[in-house]
């Protein structure tokens, strides 16, 4: 495949001809990266095996992993699905277009590749101009995992997407930076209570606010019906080391030790305590915002991994609202999991 081309688009004004040409290469069985509000997604035609099974090979993502499927309207996610239950609909009227990604019963249109040969399948509707666009022109469903090779850091930007795949996809359509920075939260809704099997974007919080509580991980069985719970994810090449937050004691302790042992260390901090430590290029200061620490963490990681460190320190936040999907991250990151 010859170099992948980058698409720019305001997100104003998409750029209708370009999105014409993007949704021609998804009908011909090709690969799009499209911007959404959590991170950059890799799209095929939902409904055509072959051109899934190439999103597979480009990411080298495990065949066992479910994909999300995007749809534009909750008219064409019923193409896909036999059944959305009442609290399900509930979540559609109030969260979507957004990230928030329902498991739901499957039709049997859709591939077993798709969803990894289960009775469920994931869907969403993103909010993000960009990709409305391109959904409501290809008038089906799209697959899209996060656009970068399987087990490293998401892509929040279009150069991330290009590091990754340049080469093994057709199109990147670049919309600038991500706004939310993590993925969607998936709740499968087959069961009742439902169970949220991946936080991310939409915090449990504000989904018990409105369907009331929500149930914990009951079974491996179930866990499987999410992308991104089980397979190794988010990790940058370097190690990562959690700190806890505002643990300045902690965290120079750490520091001093690998760097006696000859290593190159990276840090990320965000609290204001921590952020006068170590004063070098290798030393990320983000936001003290939790939701401007989602919107970079992914970019701070691969930066890192960009300067050759051979480990990282990484500040942890409070386990609440957005917190948790960035906990969820940074702990799947320091284990390799």
């Amino acid at each position: 495949m010859p170099t992948t081309k980058i698409i720019q688009f305001s997100c104003e004004r998409p750029n209708s001809n370009s999105i014409k040409d993007a949704v021609a290469v998804l009908h011909s069985g090709g690969l799009v990266a499209f911007p959404t509000e959590t991170v950059y997604g890799l799209g095929a035609d939902a409904l055509n095996a072959v051109a899934v099974q190439k999103v597979f090979e480009a990411k080298g993502r495990p065949s066992d992993n479910p994909l999300i499927v995007h749809v534009a309207s909750l008219e064409i996610a019923w193409h896909f699905t036999t059944e959305i239950s009442e609290k399900g609909l509930q979540l559609t009227k109030r969260f979507w277009p957004g990230p928030l990604t329902l498991v739901v019963k499957r039709k049997v249109i859709v591939p077993d590749i798709v969803t990894a040969g289960l009775d469920t399948i994931a869907i969403r509707i993103p909010n993000h101009p960009v990709t409305l666009e391109l959904l409501k022109r290809f008038e089906g469903g799209i697959v899209g995992p996060s656009a970068n090779i399987s087990g490293r850091p998401s892509p929040t930007s279009a150069k991330h997407v290009y590091h990754d795949l340049n080469g093994k996809i057709d199109i990147i359509l670049d919309a600038g930076p991500t706004i939310i920075g993590v993925e969607s939260t998936v709740i499968d809704v087959t069961v009742d209570p439902p169970v949220i099997l991946r936080i991310g974007g939409l915090s449990r919080e504000d989904i018990e606010k409105e369907i009331g509580e929500t149930r914990r991980i009951i079974s491996q069985e179930i866990l499987r019906r999410s992308p991104g719970t089980r397979h190794r994810h988010y990790a940058p090449k370097a190690r990562v080391f959690l700190v806890p937050k505002n643990d300045r004691e902690t965290f120079i302790k750490q520091l001093s030790k690998m760097k006696d042992d000859g290593k190159k260390v990276g840090a990320i901090t965000y609290s204001e305590n921590m952020n006068v430590i170590d004063a070098t290029k290798f030393h990320l200061i983000l936001s003290p915002s939790v939701e401007s620490y989602a919107q970079n963490i992914f970019r701070a990681l691969r930066e890192l991994d960009s300067l050759d460190v051979d480990c990282m320190l990484v500040e942890s936040v409070e386990e609440k609202g957005i917190g948790a999907a960035i906990m969820d991250r940074l702990v799947r990151a320091a284990q390799n999991i």
